[in-house]
C-alpha cells in the first residue's frame, strides 16, 4: 500500500486521533499504538452504555491493523520506552491533554530533539493555545457544541441534541491525516520533521465554514428551519405515497426549477407569480411546499424517482444505516470493508473515505488485542530478551490487561 515503509507511533485513546492512525494504517502504515494500563477506554464502549455486547466494532473501526503494546508511561522507565519508540519512528500521533506531555517529557520540543525528522501531531480539543489549551474535549463538546454546529442545526424552537458517536472525531481524525501526509511531503525537501496541531474546534467550525464565512461577514445567519419555512422550499425533504422520504437539491440559480415543474407535473405552476422566482418562491413556501407534498402523497417512490431522474434533477432517498449498508451503490463505491478476525474469517466494517483505483481492496489486518505485540516491539526497538523479561517484570509494560 501507498504507506508501506512508514512508522507510526499512537499514544492516543478514543475515536479522533485512533481515527487518523487507522486509516494510515488501512494505507500500509506500520502503526504501533501506545495503550495505557487498561488498555484503550473505547475498548469498553458497550460496557461504558449498559451493554454486554462482546464484540466491539467502534473499537475495531479505528484500531484494525495496528500493533498493540501496553506502557505505563507514569513510571519514568515507561516514559523512557516511548522516546526509544520514537528514535526510528516517522510519526507521532497523540491526544493527551498538552500540559500532561509537557509533565512527562513526551510533548514536540522533547521528542523532536530525540528524532529531528519527526512529524509530531497533537490531536486536542481547543488547540495548543489560549485558556482552554488543557480543556477535555469530546466531539459533542468541542466539535460539536462549541464550534456552533449545535445550536445552528437544531431548528428553529427546538431544544440541542447530540451529534452520533464519532462524527466530529472522525472528521477529525481525517484533518490530522491531512496535516500529516502535507508535513511528510514537506519532509523529503527540507529533511525536517513538523509540528502538526489538529483540534476538534478548528475541524468542527471549519466543516460549519459556509454559514461560519457568512457569519463572519455579514454578523448573522438563518436559523435551521422547519420543512414548511425552509429558505429554499425546493430544498427540501417530501414523504412519498408509500412512505419513503426523499430529499431535492435543486442546483445554485433557478435553472432547475422547469425541471421541477415537468417531472412533478406542476406545469401550471412554472410561470405563476407566486413561485416564478427564488425570492417568490421563498416568500410563499409553505404555499409550494403543501402543493409539492400533495403530488408526493400521490406517488410511490419509484414512479417519483424515475421522475426526477429524466430531468436530471439532484435528489437522494432518505435512507437508515440498515438501508444504506444494502444500498447497491454504496457497496459498488467501496463502502464496506472486512477485517481479518484472526480465526480465519472476517467481519464486515466502514471503509475509510478513499479508494486507490488500481489497488485491489485487501481485507483489512486484525484488530490487536491488548498488548499483544509488546514482544514484538521492543525486540525490533533493539531491546534484549532479558531486558524485554525486566520490562514485563516491572509492569512497565504488559502484555494483556
Amino acid at each position: 500500500m501507498l504507506l508501506k515503509g512508514l512508522k507510526v507511533i499512537e499514544y492516543a485513546t478514543y475515536i479522533a486521533a485512533p481515527g487518523a492512525g487507522g486509516l494510515m494504517s488501512d494505507w500500509g502504515a506500520d502503526v504501533i499504538k501506545i495503550e495505557p494500563p487498561g488498555g484503550d477506554p473505547i475498548r469498553r464502549f458497550f460496557d461504558t452504555i449498559g451493554s454486554d455486547i462482546a464484540e466491539n466494532p467502534v473499537f475495531d473501526l479505528d484500531n484494525r491493523g495496528k500493533r498493540s503494546i501496553i506502557i505505563d508511561t507514569a513510571q519514568d522507565e515507561g516514559r523512557e520506552l516511548v522516546r526509544k519508540l520514537v528514535q526510528e519512528a516517522d510519526v507521532f500521533i497523540t491526544n493527551v491533554r498538552p500540559g500532561g506531555l509537557t509533565r512527562a517529557g513526551l510533548d514536540y520540543a522533547a521528542l523532536s530533539a530525540v528524532n529531528p525528522r519527526l512529524i509530531y501531531a497533537n490531536v486536542t480539543g481547543y488547540g495548543l493555545e489560549g485558556p482552554d489549551v488543557d480543556r477535555a474535549g469530546f466531539d459533542v463538546a468541542a466539535f460539536w457544541s462549541r464550534s456552533g454546529w449545535a445550536r445552528l442545526t437544531a431548528p428553529k424552537g427546538v431544544e440541542p441534541f447530540p451529534i452520533r458517536t464519532g462524527v466530529g472525531d472522525h472528521i477529525t481524525s481525517l484533518s490530522t491525516v491531512a496535516g500529516i501526509l502535507a508535513a511528510v511531503h514537506g519532509r523529503h525537501s527540507t529533511g525536517k520533521g513538523q509540528h502538526v496541531d489538529a483540534s476538534l474546534l478548528r475541524a468542527g467550525t471549519y466543516t460549519l465554514g459556509s454559514d461560519m464565512s457568512i457569519q463572519m461577514r455579514f454578523g448573522r445567519l438563518a436559523s435551521t428551519r422547519p420543512r414548511f419555512e425552509a429558505v429554499n422550499p425546493l430544498a427540501n425533504f417530501f414523504q412519498c405515497r408509500d412512505g419513503r422520504w426523499l430529499t431535492l437539491l435543486p442546483r445554485q440559480g433557478t435553472a432547475d426549477w422547469p425541471g421541477f415543474c415537468q417531472a412533478l407535473s406542476l406545469e401550471a405552476l412554472q410561470h405563476d407569480p407566486r413561485f416564478a422566482t427564488s425570492k417568490a418562491r421563498r416568500e410563499n413556501g409553505p404555499t409550494l411546499v403543501a402543493l409539492m407534498d400533495e403530488v408526493f402523497a400521490a406517488r410511490d417512490f419509484a414512479d417519483i424517482a424515475s421522475r426526477l431522474d429524466a430531468h436530471d434533477l439532484v435528489w437522494a432517498p432518505v435512507q437508515s444505516p440498515a438501508e444504506t449498508i444494502a444500498d447497491p451503490q454504496f457497496l459498488a463505491a467501496g463502502g464496506m470493508t472486512q477485517i481479518d478476525d484472526g480465526q480465519g474469517g472476517s467481519k464486515a466494517s466502514p471503509s475509510g473515505p478513499i479508494r486507490f483505483p488500481g489497488i485491489p481492496e485487501a481485507t483489512k489486518r486484525s484488530v490487536p488485542t491488548p498488548g499483544k505485540d509488546a514482544r514484538a516491539v521492543l525486540a525490533e526497538a533493539g531491546f534484549s530478551a532479558e531486558e524485554i523479561e525486566g520490562l514485563l517484570a516491572n509492569a512497565t509494560v504488559a502484555e494483556k490487561l
